[in-house]
């Protein structure tokens, strides 16, 4: 398994996928029928108390601990293995090419010699994983490889988080990964052929939204902006003098006075299609693409009213909100409200969980 796997994986081993953002800790558990359709078992958010991670740290560790379980209970999952992940910054990554080996022993020692030369830290001090891609295109005779590394203490980190929450982790992935996973899925069951669609995946997280292009598994373009959904909670907060915890609330509920739309709201939603559609414009300018197929929008701030007519309007290009549970069936545990509005914020945690049919 890749990047970074504890046991060995049996094929539908059941796994849990639990993504931990910023504000809030998602967690998703899918099943397969006999006709290999995807089910959906069970899915659970809860937000964080007064904590948060970050950067693939922990902080609070006793509270985050004691949130998952709250998180546990609440899906009434009796799954013990776990899938987590850790951002895209606490990981490297590097394509290298490296000749055949007559074992994998002898391919694991070039691994590792290689790997010395593209991470800035001594290999004790790292989990390194590997996956091999397929033949070089530029040299059949090589083999195409992709290296993940990240320092030890934060996979540490994960592990005893999970430990203290009495969770097996079975697989550590990478965010980003984990949320390309879910949108192939979305993207092979709505274009033919798949590997031709060029798409553009807009994350919109508490602190930062994510711009990534993206065409078969090749990602073109990959800008992270600081500029997500505490900025609305704190505009509200200014606009109307709440403390931003109360704010916040506010904006979960919907319980705010009747101007919100007009003139908190609005003025948000056209500022962050704009920062989007800046994003598509500099891929453009330096690539030879001139448009895009598809935007999908995940995240916590994906359902924000009127945000998908405006990024339309705006980048020209047609606009989805990335429901990642999309033509699955759904088990009579699930019991999110409004599960199509919550769906795009699990769009990471559901990528976690299809890790359980990795071959």
């Amino acid at each position: 398994m890749f990047p970074f796997s504890f046991s060995p994986n049996k094929q539908f081993l059941p796994m849990l996928g639990l993504d931990i953002s910023a504000t809030s800790a998602k967690l998703v558990e899918l099943g397969v029928r006999s006709d290999r359709r995807l089910v959906l078992e069970r899915c659970a958010v809860v937000r964080l108390e007064n904590t948060q991670s970050a950067e693939g740290s922990v902080d609070n560790f006793e509270q985050l601990a004691s949130d998952i379980r709250r998180l546990i209970k609440k899906s009434r999952t009796k799954t013990k293995n776990v899938v987590m992940a850790l951002p895209p910054t606490s990981v490297i990554t590097k394509i290298i090419s490296l000749p055949k080996a007559k074992s994998e022993q002898a391919f694991e020692v070039q691994v590792e010699q290689a790997a010395t030369r593209f991470i800035p830290f001594p290999l004790d001090e790292v989990n390194l994983d590997y996956r091999v891609i397929g033949p070089s295109l530029a040299n059949p005779q090589m083999l195409d490889v992709q290296l993940a590394a990240s320092r030890r203490e934060k996979v540490q980190d994960i592990q005893d988080l999970a430990e203290a929450a009495g969770l097996n982790l079975v697989i550590l992935d990478v965010s980003s990964y984990a949320s390309r996973a879910a949108m192939k899925r979305l993207v092979e069951e709505k274009y033919e052929p798949f590997s031709a669609v060029l798409v553009a995946l807009v994350e919109l997280g508490a602190n930062t939204t994510s711009v990534r292009v993206m065409r078969n598994d090749e990602v073109l373009y990959d800008r992270d902006q600081p500029f997500g959904g505490e900025q609305l909670t704190q505009l509200i907060a200014e606009h109307y003098g709440l403390p931003f915890e109360e704010a916040e609330t506010k904006k979960r509920s919907g319980e705010l006075p009747p101007d919100y739309a007009a003139q908190v709201l609005a003025p948000f939603v056209e500022n962050l299609s704009a920062e989007i559609n800046r994003a598509l414009q500099f891929f453009f300018a330096n690539t030879a693409f001139r448009k895009i197929d598809a935007l999908m929008l995940a995240g916590g701030s994906a359902s924000l009213s009127g945000l998908q007519a405006s990024i339309e309007k705006i980048t020209h290009c047609p606009c989805f909100l990335a429901n990642p549970f999309d033509g699955m069936l759904m088990s009579e545990s699930v019991r999110l409200r409004n599960l199509k509005l919550q769906a795009p914020a699990f769009l990471t945690a559901c990528g976690l969980a299809l890790r359980r049919f990795s071959q």
